[in-house]
């Protein structure tokens, strides 16, 4: 479960902190926000909207972020508050490598109201319909 950000009881400098996390996310900023995660930020941060680190970094089309966020247990399959996951938000902003990662990650297609077999239907995505039947076909039968 992410750890939810939550002001209630911080300091405005705590605050502060917490709000960069989301910045150094949806701006890429990599090696700046490995380095607070390595000192015990946890990977799956999210904030008062449950927008969490690996969402941001899927929308914002950052794939080595996801990667990396992903190689430190990032839940690939936590819902925001709109319904989203990272897989739908990859989807919808068309990212093939990104979407890629978050699959062999484990995550659910189906997962949210606004999965990414969703938008890929709101949208009429055939790339990207094509590239999640590719990763069902691909999966070995349990």
């Amino acid at each position: 479960m992410a750890e939810q950000y939550s002001a209630a009881g911080l300091t405005d400098e705590q605050q502060e902190l917490l709000a960069a996390m989301f910045d150094l996310a949806r701006e890429g900023e990599m090696e700046k926000l490995l380095a607070f995660i390595d000192q015990g930020i946890p990977a799956d941060l999210s904030n008062d909207q449950a927008d969490t680190l690996l969402i941001l970094a899927a929308y914002n089309e950052h794939a080595g972020l996801v990667r990396a966020l992903l190689e430190r247990r990032a839940d690939p399959n936590l819902v925001n508050a709109r319904g989203q996951t990272a897989l739908s938000c990859a989807v919808f902003r068309q990212q093939h490598e990104t979407v890629r990662l978050l699959l062999r990650a484990g995550a659910d297609p189906d997962l949210g109201e606004q999965s990414a077999h969703a938008v890929i239907e709101m949208f009429n995505l055939d790339a990207m319909r094509a590239l999640l039947a590719e990763h069902t076909a691909a999966e070995p039968e349990s």
